[in-house]
């Protein structure tokens, strides 16, 4: 049997759209030989739809519009296609996540997810009803024959639940376990799978194991593409019976692949799973996704001088284009000559236009302005902040009269200790390397100048981290080392250890005690952050639910 991976990038709402990509994917998918073809999940709504699904005018309109596709495909092969479907029973959530399988014009039936994930960036069961809770405890038919094979279809965690695989298991059932009981020749897995780093690896030797344990093919079919915070990687595959790999999309890209499981065919195609590389990939992705989808096609960029920004704006021009990015310095009094120099350099590598547009004369004006209400009060981090939030005062004009979205360019240990200003370098609409550590941003634009000849000046990388908001600053004035703080925020936010923990790790308690407390502090930060791409296993954003108003426990 040759079966059609469609890696589609679907837009969250768009409907229509997204039919009409399927319908041209399976097109496609046969004219290369396909018989039967496969979306990602949740494919005709898009992943993740969130309180979308509330309405239920999008349910009403999404069943309308899987009528319409199932007859605009009635003379093409089969396709399974994720989407929400109604729960007409009476008892439960309004609805369940489904794939509906098209076949002669018609809607012949509908397979539906048990597992509901409601961890991390996850919140199904706000939403869906369990297959299994609607099945009065017997397992779903989540299985159909064509072609004299039997097939079982499983949604992106019901294949995630292995007692084998998983050390700590989140559920107590196994749907594939389930299904298993009966002969089947191949498993489809329909995912919506967001990247991390390293996660692939994870997939493979995941359904690997089942596939073997099992003693049939599976083929997984992933969304690709960016969603608000969320980069989905694609990577979509086909493993023979013994758990091994002979069929592998490429990655971060929207494509159709045919294989053929009775003769172990397909492309498989190389892949980098180096962290720089693939990190690389998902900011691209993501961040291009983002605007695109959003209603922008330019981006407007502070450029300081320092590691961020310059690595930002490459970013972007990979991502959009040298012609859709604009630099703007905006020096004080207290920016070196150096930084100037290198964010002209970078501006000229990158071959983006570029404004200079000093602050001297407004920092002027808001001293003489709030001469009365400052008096009796040292300079301190107000007058720093000042001149943080003139910059994105500045940069948000900019992009109100040009169009462009402005990219905050702050990185994750930034957020998480809170060494950034409200309204001034946190300004912007979308923040691409939020989740990246400091340490991290160092390596992917040294890994950047080793790939693409070297777009970011060396001095950029050599300096040492300033915000040069007052006379000889360093960032260490504030903070520890970045290695030392990168490791500490690991394992606390990552790994989720608190104080003592990471202290028995060799850490000094003063250290850990001071980051800490100032994770704990700039929680009302975060809360007001822009979205960025989600890089790490655990990220700001969705995935990230602290509360602001308590005493930090940890």
């Amino acid at each position: 049997m040759k079966i059609g991976l469609l890696q589609l990038n679907p837009v969250v709402g768009d409907l229509e759209g997204n039919a009409q990509r399927i319908q041209l994917a399976v097109e496609q998918a046969q004219s290369s030989g396909a018989q039967l073809c496969v979306t990602p999940e949740m494919a005709l709504l898009g992943y993740p739809p969130r309180d979308l699904l509330l309405y239920p005018e999008v349910i009403r309109r999404a069943q309308r519009v899987m009528l319409n596709l199932a007859i605009a495909l009635e003379d093409a092969v089969p396709v399974i296609v994720g989407a929400p479907e109604a729960n007409l029973s009476g008892v439960g959530k309004p609805m369940f996540n489904s794939a509906y399988l098209l076949m002669e014009g018609e809607i012949v039936r509908t397979f539906r997810k048990t597992l509901l994930p409601t961890y991390d960036v996850f919140d199904e069961a706000r939403y869906f009803e369990s297959a299994e809770s609607c099945s009065g405890g017997a397992h779903p038919r989540n299985t159909f024959r064509f072609m004299d094979k039997r097939i079982g279809v499983t949604i992106c965690e019901d294949a995630w639940n292995d007692k084998d695989f998983h050390a700590i298991r989140t559920y107590h059932n196994d749907p594939v376990e389930r299904i298993s009981k009966e002969p089947l020749d191949v498993v489809i897995n329909m995912a919506a799978s967001p990247f991390s780093v390293g996660k692939q690896q994870m997939r493979e030797a995941m359904l690997g194991a089942v596939a073997k344990k099992h003693h049939f093919p599976m083929v997984y079919v992933n969304q690709v593409g960016g969603n608000d915070d969320l980069v989905f990687d694609g990577r979509s595959m086909a493993l023979d019976k013994k758990g091994e790999l002979f069929a592998r999309a490429s990655g971060f890209n929207e494509e159709t692949m045919v294989v053929d499981l009775g003769n172990r065919e397909g492309r498989l195609d190389s892949d980098d799973f180096c962290p720089e590389s693939e990190t690389y990939r998902a900011l691209v992705a993501g961040l291009r996704d983002y605007l695109i989808k959003s209603g922008f096609s330019r981006a407007v960029i502070g450029l300081s001088g320092g590691v961020d920004s310059a690595l930002t704006a490459a970013l972007a021009v990979h991502a959009l284009g040298r012609g859709n990015v604009m630099g703007v310095l905006m020096p004080s009094p207290h920016s070196s000559q150096g930084s100037i120099d290198d964010s002209l350099e970078l501006a000229k590598r990158l071959g983006i236009r570029t404004y200079t547009l000093p602050i001297d004369n407004l920092m002027d004006c808001m001293q003489t302005t709030l001469e009365k209400p400052f008096t009796g009060y040292e300079p301190d981090v107000t007058e720093e902040n000042i001149q943080a939030r003139l910059r994105g005062n500045l940069l948000m004009a900019i992009s109100n009269k040009t169009g462009s979205m402005v990219l905050a360019t702050g990185n994750k240990s930034e957020l998480s200790v809170g060494y950034c200003t409200m309204y001034g370098d946190m300004a912007g609409g979308f923040a691409p390397i939020a989740d990246l550590p400091k340490t991290a941003v160092y390596r992917l634009a040294s890994w950047m100048n080793r790939e693409f000849s070297e777009p970011i000046p060396q001095p950029i990388l050599e300096k040492a981290p300033t915000a040069e908001l007052r006379p000889d600053q360093s960032d260490q004035d504030s903070l520890p080392d970045y290695t030392t703080l990168d490791a500490i925020l690991h394992l606390h936010i990552e790994e989720r250890l608190a104080r003592q923990e990471i202290v028995s790790q060799g850490f000094d308690a003063e250290i850990v005690n001071q980051v800490l407390d100032m994770v704990k502090k700039a929680e009302f930060k975060r809360h007001q952050a822009v979205p960025g791409v989600k890089i790490q296993a655990r990220s700001f954003g969705s995935g990230w639910r602290m509360p602001v108003a308590c005493k930090n426990p940890l």
